[in-house]
């Protein structure tokens, strides 16, 4: 029987619609995708900022996953926003009640604007229950400071950072340098019991990058949907975020940090056999 490659999308939901579960579900179904999702926190944000933060109820989380899982076939998940220990703890009971095939991880724990948008006791919760059990986690330059414990501020800073992740318990990391502006961007790709891959990439001069971090990890995690092996999957997503920057960064959307364009190029819905 035919059915769409599925990708799961676990975040936030953001009411400017530039990151978290709306931009999910526009990468999810720009490259091809069927996205189903379950939101773990609802924002009050816009391009300027995040307002108010509001959980949903752990039960409530907890059945918008069973309800997906019970019916759908998913064939990759992507981590968002957890901003609870509640939450934290029922999505590693249903990784392993259900057992995906693949788990992407974007530790969202601040904001474009800087907002702290995770609780401290979360962080502990995410290296005991969460990072063990997925297979890749994608931290920004900021996200990688907390999670490592260290300043970075070099590519030799960002490898040490990666590989102390993997000590501390990681399968694998995408530590993101899209921070340090310079001519030349690099990300460092570091995986258990293998050489450090580092990726090079132009810098584009963009206000519109709001979400960047969400796209990428979906896109990541809907190129594994598609049948691509991880560093494949990571090299394509890099592509298309970066086409996904060039084609927004001259669109004005409200008066702060807008949206990439998530459909420059939308791709039709592919078919599993």
């Amino acid at each position: 029987m035919k059915r769409y490659p599925t990708v799961l999308t676990i975040a936030g939901s953001d009411s400017g619609g530039g990151a978290g579960i709306q931009a999910d579900l526009k990468t999810i179904s720009a490259l091809g995708a069927y996205g189903v999702s379950a939101i773990t926190a609802l924002t009050a944000q816009n391009t300027l900022g995040v307002r108010a933060i509001h959980p949903v109820p752990p039960e409530f989380l907890k059945q918008q996953l069973e309800a997906v899982f019970e019916d759908i076939t998913v064939d990759s998940v992507k981590i968002g926003m957890i901003n609870t220990v509640e939450a934290a703890m029922i999505i590693a009971e249903i990784l392993d009640r259900f057992k995906p095939g693949f788990v992407v991880f974007d530790p969202v724990m601040v904001s474009t604007s800087g907002a702290r948008l995770i609780q401290d006791e979360t962080v502990d919760i995410l290296w005991k229950e969460l990072f063990p059990r997925v297979d890749l986690i994608t931290p920004n330059l900021d996200e990688g400071q907390i999670l490592s414990s260290r300043k970075i501020e070099s590519l030799d800073d960002m490898k040490s950072a990666a590989d102390k992740m993997l000590v501390q318990g990681c399968r694998a990391v995408l530590l993101k340098g899209g921070h340090m502006i310079a001519p030349t961007l690099y990300d460092v790709f570091a995986q258990q019991q293998k050489d450090v891959l580092v990726l090079e990439s132009d810098y584009i001069k963009s206000e519109n990058v709001h979400g960047t971090g969400c796209t990428l990890s979906s896109a990541i995690a809907t190129f594994v949907a598609l049948g691509n092996p991880l560093t494949e999957s990571i090299r394509l997503a890099k592509n298309y975020i970066a086409e996904a920057i060039e084609a927004g960064k001259d669109v004005k959307t409200g008066h702060g940090h807008g949206p990439l364009n998530h459909s420059f190029s939308p791709i039709n819905m592919q078919i599993k056999s």
